[in-house]
């Protein structure tokens, strides 16, 4: 009796598969229901679990959010602002007002 082997084998590794097309066929719909249907199908189904599990925010918890994205906002447009305010005379300098 055969057992089965310890790692996965491909089609190409078999040299019976190569000549029996059915097979062939077969082991790469297999491959392809193991790498991409099979991954799809848990995303969906967490997707539909996360969705089932959300509950609309209140007033004081949205309130909170938007007071958060607003300032994270505020912080890195000063970023921004103040690192092309010391960029501007340093660019100046090394290209000299070309």
């Amino acid at each position: 009796m055969l057992r089965p082997p310890a790692h996965k084998i491909s089609y190409m590794d078999l040299p019976f598969l190569s000549t029996h097309r059915h097979l062939r066929n077969f082991a790469i719909m297999s491959d392809v229901n193991a790498h991409i249907i099979q991954p799809l199908k848990k995303f969906a189904k967490d997707s539909t679990h996360l969705v089932k599990k959300c509950t609309k925010p209140d007033r004081k918890e949205f309130a909170r959010i938007a007071y958060a994205t607003s300032v994270g906002f505020l912080i890195m447009g000063f970023i921004g602002f103040f690192v092309k305010l010391i960029h501007i005379p340093i660019n100046n300098i090394l290209l000299g007002g070309i």
